[in-house]
């Protein structure tokens, strides 16, 4: 090596041996499986019978970590592990593995997969679970060396919402996700893969199934797709009876806001402050499925609809995206959008990123938002003021205490399009359907009862206020 001017040779011989520590750290970085600590699901007070009765799997999580800090990989890697008790799984173990990019054949690399198989063996796990999108190959090849279920991040999200969907059109959305998720992935074991199915085959497939060396993974495609179809169809026709709804509130002039935000950053109990809806509120990942819409009051009166939706997650497999694009659409088509986080989280920023990609997607990125940020009272106040640092309009509420909802209502009123146009009216005495219906519809600034009828001074949408024109009150001519 040639010595630097610069720097005397003890100078030097320091900064070579420091160099060779760092390279040897970088090493065994990627040598080894880090785990994680305080992955592990604690089951307490259960006991062996109840156990056996819940038939948890037992899963041990892995992890690549490519890119980012530590903390990113780690706080990734825990997001898993709730994403997976949510699923009903006892998790045993988590590990990440430091690479450039993940193994192409086995995600982990064939060392470190028969690593994690020494690592499954050790703590009885029957599933193991990685932290991203596996390709067919890895998820066979990573199967056949740890001999137990693989599943990846998205199969596990599939999962959740599956468990969670309660509407009907909540249901085909999400099968539909599991149909285009699992086309690519079909795979039999030994002779399965080409065996034919001609004649009468077993499970009465009949007409449809018998044809010239067709498999039974082509029969099975088949079925898939002719599912995926009828399903596109079904939710199709569900999306038009949306539509008709969301037409007839852009012509009554109704403003619209949504809550949108990462799954459980208390979506729906905003949603129940804001309106009393008494929705679902769990401390789940993925509790909120379905839409609810409801309706709500600002302050100074003026109605509009508040749409609570499904929670978003980092990297929602495209599919669910896909599928539930009828759904999201509530949120391209609103007028605010209340991007709810949480503050409490370790890393709100993460989560804010995260969502708006999602809503990139679903075209919804230029609808105006307002970040609430939610559970302010248990929130480290530092993370709370970089968030504002960053988004000096952020509101700080408690869905749980109810601490910041008169400001959080007050701002959505200034944000609000003014629908709404000033009359005067005077309304005989015989139409009182036509007063009522100005209560009903409209904000009531004052009435007077006359010789001629009621004297209304009202503010009503543009639909009421072109309906009631005959009754405006024209002032007196001297």
């Amino acid at each position: 090596m040639t010595s630097s001017p610069h720097l005397p040779q003890d100078d030097l011989a320091a900064a070579d041996i420091t160099l060779a520590d760092d390279i040897e750290l970088e090493l065994d970085a990627r040598r080894g499986l880090r785990r994680v600590a305080g992955i592990t699901t604690e089951l307490e007070d259960v006991t062996e019978v109840e156990y056996r009765q819940l038939r948890l799997e037992r899963v041990v999580l892995i992890g690549v970590w490519t890119s980012g800090t530590l903390d990113e990989a780690e706080t990734s890697l825990q997001e898993l592990k709730a994403l997976a008790e949510t699923a009903g799984s006892q998790v045993l173990e988590g590990l990440i593995q430091r690479r450039d990019k993940p193994d192409a054949a086995t995600f982990v690399g064939s060392g470190k997969a028969r690593d994690l198989r020494d690592i499954v063996v050790a703590t009885g796990a029957d599933t193991v679970i990685c932290d991203g999108e596996l390709t067919p190959g890895q998820l066979r090849q990573l199967e056949e060396v740890v001999k137990v279920k693989v599943i990846d991040r998205t199969a596990l999200i599939l999962d959740i919402f599956a468990q969670h969907a309660r509407s009907r059109e909540g249901k085909a959305q999400v099968e539909l996700a599991q149909m285009e998720y699992m086309l690519p992935r079909l795979r039999g074991w030994g002779e399965s893969l080409s065996r034919q199915a001609g004649g009468r085959v077993a499970g009465g497939g009949g007409i449809g199934t018998r044809g010239p060396g067709e498999t039974k993974i082509e029969t099975d495609r088949r079925r898939i797709r002719m599912r995926t179809a009828k399903l596109r169809r079904e939710i199709a026709a569900m999306r038009t009876a949306r539509d008709v709804k969301r037409q007839e509130r852009r012509r009554r002039s109704v403003p619209s806001v949504v809550i949108a935000g990462y799954t459980n950053a208390g979506k729906s109990s905003l949603l129940n402050r804001l309106t009393g809806a008494g929705v679902l509120v769990e401390n789940a990942l993925f509790a909120t499925l379905d839409p609810t819409v409801r309706r709500a009051e600002t302050p100074d009166g003026r109605l509009y609809t508040l749409a609570d939706t499904v929670g978003f997650v980092r990297h929602l497999p495209h599919q669910l995206v896909e599928a539930f694009r009828s759904t999201l659409e509530e949120v391209g088509e609103a007028d605010l959008v209340l991007h709810v986080v949480d503050g409490s989280h370790p890393d709100p920023a993460g989560q804010l990123s995260a969502v708006r990609e999602v809503l990139g997607e679903i075209g919804a990125h230029d609808v105006r938002e307002l970040v609430v940020v939610n559970k302010a009272d248990i929130a480290d106040p530092a993370e709370v003021e970089r968030i504002r640092r960053t988004h000096p309009d952020a509101v700080c509420v408690s869905a749980r205490t109810g601490a910041g909802i008169e400001a959080l209502r007050l701002r959505v009123a200034e944000l609000l399009p003014e629908y709404e146009v000033p009359v005067s009216l005077l309304v005989p005495y015989d139409r009182g359907d036509v007063v009522a219906k100005v209560h009903e519809h409209g904000h009531v600034d004052a009435v007077e009862h006359v010789a001629e009828g009621t004297r209304l001074e009202a503010r009503l949408p543009a639909w009421l206020a072109g309906d009631v024109a005959r009754f405006t009150d024209m002032p007196t001519r001297h």
